[in-house]
């Protein structure tokens, strides 16, 4: 089993009795070709991704390395569970329409692509998943996206953040865009905004896909649509 070592540490109930290469932050090359070259030698080999290994996961760069290498082994790709949507089921529903997922991290891409990205979303009401909105060195990236969203929505739209999902540090907590700004958010957080239609459902967020619901009252048998 080849990750990063907090990943690792999530699953340590499946570890027993195998082999483990194990590596820090920023090292996702390396763990990649670790996870390859042990597969060429005949090894059965789990490279473990947080969320799903297809969403800011490792299987794109695990491929994209055996073809670079020309190293033919069989590779599968294992459906998980992605943060944005770890995090939708503890808010409610804010996903059940088109949505958008932009990591704000510009190690890997230029921020003017990001702002060009985020831009784009925000015009066309698209509810958005914020991976990586902030960190102890990045803060300005994250204002600086908040800030292109309140230009084109009501400062009243509802956020959530999910941050820790899943662990036993997972907190959920609900905002709105006038008020995103005040909250703790960081590099575990998934900041989720929603679109102009999406609404705050008592203890729920939701983004209603259109259905036409009436609304009736149950003492005198009205309804209203």
């Amino acid at each position: 089993m080849v990750g990063y070592s907090r990943y690792l540490d999530l699953v340590s109930d499946l570890t027993d009795d195998k082999e483990l290469i194990a590596s820090g932050m920023r090292q996702e090359k390396e763990r990649c070709e670790a996870a390859l070259r042990k597969a060429m030698e005949g090894a059965i080999v789990a490279l473990v991704s947080s969320g799903d290994p297809g969403v800011y996961g490792m299987a794109g760069l695990a491929i994209e390395l055996a073809e670079a290498h020309g190293w033919n082994v069989p590779i599968e790709v294992l459906p998980g569970v992605s943060a944005a949507q770890a995090a939708a089921a503890c808010m409610g529903a804010p996903l059940a329409l088109d949505y958008a997922c932009i990591s704000l991290s510009d190690l890997l891409v230029p921020w003017e692509t990001i702002r060009r990205r985020l831009v784009a979303v925000a015009g066309a009401d698209l509810v958005v998943a914020l991976y990586n909105p902030r960190s102890s060195k990045r803060v300005a990236r994250f204002e600086e996206a908040v800030s292109i969203f309140r230009d084109y929505r009501s400062g009243l739209t509802p956020v959530g953040l999910g941050t820790a999902v899943g662990t036993d540090e997972e907190k959920v907590v609900f905002t709105d865009l006038d008020h995103l700004l005040d909250q703790e958010v960081n590099m575990k957080t998934v900041v989720i905004i929603g679109n102009t239609t999406s609404r705050r459902r008592g203890r729920w967020f939701v983004t209603p896909r259109g259905y036409a619901i009436e609304r009736r009252d149950e003492m005198n048998g009205e309804a209203e649509a």
